[in-house]
């Protein structure tokens, strides 16, 4: 009989105290069947036959499993079927959660129940407390004179929570799943800042569920006092809706809506903008849309799209949507199986710059890619075969249809001595169908074109180590042969997707130092370089690369001032460095042949612990091309941590070349276990059309558990 009351006994007190704390599902109100033992300790254990009443008294120490109960006193009424529980009650959940209590009274049903001074330790370390918890109904959870708060490290004054809500009433309902306050505030260091006589939100069993989200609201030079409202709409348990207008005082709402989907095999998710407003002069519509569309169509091929599309220029940017300077929209298939892929797309692109001609910029539909590589043979060979294909289409200007196909042999092999080979060759056609290509005697070119390209090249790495026993060093020699036939770009082959151009380092031993196949390499070079490093065993390294190649003769396909224009090139090199933890130094560099006048120059520094580093970024390059001007800048960000809650930041961009700042900004943190609050300026000194510098602070505040706030000034 006693093993009986006693599981009877601790199951209604550990499924009612959950209920009473309002963390638990309706659909979990059962008694949890389990055979586990419940082992119960007390100083006294009686049994009243005349009054059906069970009493365990002294020390009383209830364990199922992970679940413990303790109590100075607990009795279980059989007549009534209530059971109760009194001085120093504490119930240690399985999860984590500790609840305690001075007085529990519950019936065996879990309909009826009542908790004097209601004390509960969250999995977070968030505390709950109230005078007192009732149930009623089975249904229906009320918490009196309620104080929540996850602050346990980050206090005020008189060790005060930085931040609590109180509520005169807490109600948890699990039929509905909601969690109703009256009268709550809530205090920041015992200082109430907001009030509401009633509030209601979802409770944490619910994962979704339609509502307003935080609102927002900033003041901005060009749009006046903005407010924000987003509401988000669950319309079914795989779809949903979020509408976020922005209210301003100068201008009129924007209207944005997110719509999401989830299926089995994929997702989608489009957004949509629009809004009235006269930046331009005269009032004018603006609108824009970012849609992504994920499925997988099997174990080998997933297909997809994006849209990225945009009304004018200048919008995105305005309302501070995205920065970029280009939207990309595509739709595409690939394939994954083994070492082959395959992917068909097509893209269009808008272009956001003032500079940018949208009849000049090519639309690509259909692009078709299949790449294929053989198992490794047994002395390590391997057969690889490409092809890259599309058609290119302007508005107005050069049109261009390519079929490219590239089939290689690869080997690698061992020397005796250890020097490590690999030769490859390869063969590379190209068919073109294009129109309208500019010739250098100022005619144009329409009509078939092609070429057939062999090369094949042998590169030679010998690596010596030697270790020790704290250091290890590498020096490794590198020398690369590739040899083509000279020439094999004539001008009737437009340049598309090669001109984009940069020699460094990485590319120096490439067998194509271009980006894609509409330029090919022609003629004999060699390349040569030195690969060195020391590492400690204590995590400190240091490694560095230098090179450069020659070129049997002349080739003009490079652009003007990439650093392989003459037999020569300029030599290319890298610095890395790492002492400590920190700190580190990134250099790249390319020198001129004949000077060693710079060409290039990147530079990374980061130096100092936490309670001060430094973040350098120096960047130089002397090129002038269509893509790319002659450019020299420098950007700073120092960073303190003042002490474990406090950090600040400071940063810095500035163009050298045109002596003046493009950025900089400040800002402080406060950091605890309960808070995050954050205070930012900003100076922009953007100018595009519309767009004009600005000064930007704003404040944001992410309260655990709670959400954020954040208020911006422009």
């Amino acid at each position: 009989m006693a093993a009986t009351w006693t599981r009877k006994v601790f199951q209604v007190c550990a499924v009612g105290f959950a209920l009473l704390a309002g963390h638990a599902n309706a659909q979990d109100v059962t008694l949890p069947q389990t055979d586990e033992p419940v082992l119960l300790t007390a100083d006294e254990l009686t049994f009243n036959e005349d009054l059906d009443l069970a009493t365990a008294s002294g020390n009383v120490e209830i364990t199922q499993g992970d679940r413990v109960l303790l109590a100075d006193s607990l009795t279980f009424n059989q007549r009534t079927n209530v059971v109760s529980a009194s001085g120093g009650v504490v119930l240690m959940e399985p999860s984590g959660e500790v609840i305690f209590a001075e007085f529990v009274e519950l019936t065996d049903d879990l309909k009826e129940g009542f908790i004097r001074e209601f004390r509960m330790l969250l999995q977070d370390d968030s505390r709950l407390a109230g005078v007192n918890a009732q149930r009623f109904g089975g249904v229906e959870t009320q918490l009196n004179r309620a104080v929540y708060s996850p602050c346990r490290e980050c206090v005020g004054p008189q060790q005060v929570p930085l931040w609590r809500i109180k509520a005169t009433r807490v109600i948890h309902n699990q039929e509905t799943r909601d969690v109703e306050y009256r009268n709550a505030r809530m205090e920041i260091a015992g200082i109430p800042v907001f009030y509401t006589p009633y509030f209601r939100h979802p409770d944490p069993t619910v994962k979704r569920r339609s509502g307003f989200l935080t609102p927002s609201v900033g003041v901005s030079s060009d749009l006046g006092t903005t407010l924000n409202t987003p509401y988000f709409w669950a319309v079914t348990d795989d779809k949903d809706i979020t509408f976020d207008p922005t209210f301003t005082t100068k201008q009129t709402v924007l209207g944005i809506a997110e719509y999401r989907q989830a299926f089995d095999k994929g997702s989608l998710r489009a957004k949509v903008g629009a809004t009235v407003d006269d930046f331009g002069g005269d009032d004018q519509p603006r609108t824009f849309t970012d849609t992504a569309v994920r499925f997988d169509l099997s174990d080998v091929w997933r297909a997809g799209a994006d849209i990225e599309l945009t009304s004018d220029e200048t919008f995105l940017r305005q309302y501070n949507i995205d920065s970029s300077n280009s939207l990309t929209s595509r739709a595409f298939a690939e394939g994954f199986r083994g070492r082959d892929y395959a992917r068909a797309e097509g893209l269009y692109f808008q272009g956001l710059r003032a500079a940018d001609d949208q009849d000049q910029i090519p639309i690509v539909a259909p692009k078709l890619d299949y790449f294929i590589s053989s198992e490794p043979a047994a002395n390590g060979s391997q057969w690889l075969f490409s092809s890259e294909n599309f058609v290119l289409t302007r508005p107005s200007g050069t049109d261009s249809r390519r079929l490219s196909g590239t089939g290689a042999w690869r080997l690698p092999f061992i020397d005796p001595i250890g020097g490590l080979f690999e030769f490859e060759a390869s063969l590379q056609a190209d068919i073109y169908s294009v129109s309208s290509v500019a010739q250098t005697d100022g005619d144009e070119f329409s009509g078939v074109t092609g070429r057939i390209f062999p090369q094949v090249s042998l590169g030679w790495r010998y690596p010596l180590v030697r270790s020790g026993a704290r250091f290890s060093q590498l020096v490794e020699p590198v020398l690369q042969l590739v040899a083509a036939p000279n020439g094999g770009n004539p001008e009737e082959i437009p340049n598309e997707d090669s001109r984009i151009f940069e020699f460094d380092e990485t590319n120096l031993f490439k067998r194509s130092r271009f980006v894609g196949r509409d330029r090919v390499e022609g003629g004999q070079r060699v390349a040569y370089g030195l690969r060195t490093g020391l590492f400690h065993v204590g995590g400190a390294s240091a490694s560095a690369a230098f090179g450069q190649s020659y070129q049997f003769r002349n080739d003009s396909t490079f652009p003007d001032n990439s650093g392989l224009n003459d037999h020569f090139s300029d030599y290319v090199g890298r610095l890395q460095i790492t002492p400590n933890r920190l700190g580190s130094l990134v250099y790249k560099t390319r020198l001129d042949k004949d000077s060693f006048a710079f060409r290039r120059n990147e530079l990374l520094l980061r130096v100092g612990p936490p309670a001060l580093n430094l973040t350098t970024n120096y960047l130089f390059f002397d090129q002038d091309d269509e893509f790319a001007d002659k450019r020299e800048e420098i950007s700073l960000r120092l960073r303190s941590r003042i002490t474990d809650q406090w950090s600040a930041s400071f940063d810095i961009l500035r163009d050298l070349k045109q002596d003046d700042t493009r950025t900089w900004g400040a800002s402080v943190t406060y950091t605890c276990d309960c808070l995050i609050f954050t205070a930012e300026y900003r100076r922009r000194a953007f100018e595009d059309r519309e767009i004009t510098p600005a000064d930007e602070f704003y404040v944001r505040v992410d309260f655990k558990n709670l959400g954020t706030l954040q208020n911006r000034i422009f």
